[in-house]
């Protein structure tokens, strides 16, 4: 197991070196000049040409990706042509409220998606299957800005027990109430994902019920508890653990309707109005820094793997 972990890490490497050539291509291919757009329409030729030159866009695409990424392997990602401050810091700032988000809003997911897919796996084809299947379908359909809506409209406006939108931060503050503002972000995100959960979790579980080993257990006598939770969740965890885990990652850096609705000050929302602005060092640490977290959490995946099926060996 140590040796694999160490070839994963090592095959991670070139992965972020490929991983930095896109992202720096790409962002490049954006049209738009940052120059212009900040001194605005009104500025000269010679003017933008300056603060060009000042900022470095005058030079070779190789020449700027070097002393990029040469400054990154430092822990240096630039600073932000329009706040003037570190990238490293804006990123820190927003992915307080993207990690809470993420991080929240898959309690709600793996609490409601794992527990009732199983249920429903085990009445399969009852009545209260079809109706989970039911709710799900209804809940995958359902656009996330359309329930945030809804919330808001209900529990901020009728009851008028939650704020509307915003989001203090708690680290700084240390006002654990501010995380009262998260309840209706999390729980628009959840509703979807947690429908696939609940999908995912249900036809897995009765894929890997009619496995031999199953019927096996079964006749040698095992409890039917023993059976579903040893055997049967244990093995259909797998590809339902590989989805929430892209799941944690894209809730982290996509939720970018969510985070309008509510006006939470997320990556999503700044990556967006870093494009806009043609922001490139804030774009490339932004992608960047969701590229090394679905690395590690593919990683993290992955090495779980051996814990949940005895039959995966790693050398």
């Amino acid at each position: 197991m140590v040796s694999y972990i160490i070839r994963r890490i090592l095959l991670m490497i070139p992965t972020v070196l490929i991983s930095t050539i896109l992202i720096f291509s790409m962002i490049h291919l954006i049209p738009g000049d940052p120059a212009a757009v900040m001194l605005g329409d009104t500025a000269t030729e010679a003017q933008v040409e300056l603060l060009r030159e000042k900022m470095g866009l005058n030079e070779s695409y190789p020449v700027q990706y070097y002393r990029w990424i040469k400054n990154a392997l430092q822990g240096d990602l630039g600073d932000s042509i329009f706040a003037h401050t570190p990238v490293a810091e804006v990123i820190r700032v927003r992915a307080e409220t993207s990690i809470f988000v993420a991080l929240f809003s898959m309690i709600i997911i793996i609490l409601i998606g794992i527990s009732i897919g199983v249920l429903s796996a085990l009445k399969y084809n009852s009545f209260l299957d079809q109706f989970f299947m039911g709710i799900a379908m209804f809940g995958a359909a359902i656009p996330t800005f359309w329930s945030g809506l809804i919330l808001m409209l209900l529990f901020a406006v009728n009851l008028k027990w939650l704020p509307t939108s915003g989001f203090p931060g708690v680290l700084q503050t240390g006002n654990l109430s501010n995380f009262r503002y998260l309840v209706m972000p999390c729980v628009a995100l959840a509703i979807p994902n947690a429908a696939l959960i609940i999908r995912l979790t249900r036809s897995t579980m009765l894929d890997v019920a009619k496995e031999d080993y199953v019927r096996t257990a079964k006749a040698k006598g095992l409890t039917n508890t023993k059976v579903n939770i040893k055997h049967i969740l244990r093995n259909a965890l797998i590809p339902v653990l590989s989805a929430l885990g892209f799941t944690f990652v894209g809730l982290m850096s996509g939720a970018v309707v969510t985070e309008n609705v509510f006006a939470l000050p997320g990556l999503g929302q700044l990556i967006v109005q870093s494009i806009l602005r043609r922001d490139y060092p804030v774009i490339q640490g932004i992608v960047l820094f969701v590229v090394l977290a679905y690395m590690a959490v593919n990683l993290l995946i992955d090495i779980s793997f051996a814990y949940l099926d005895p039959r995966i060996r790693y050398n």
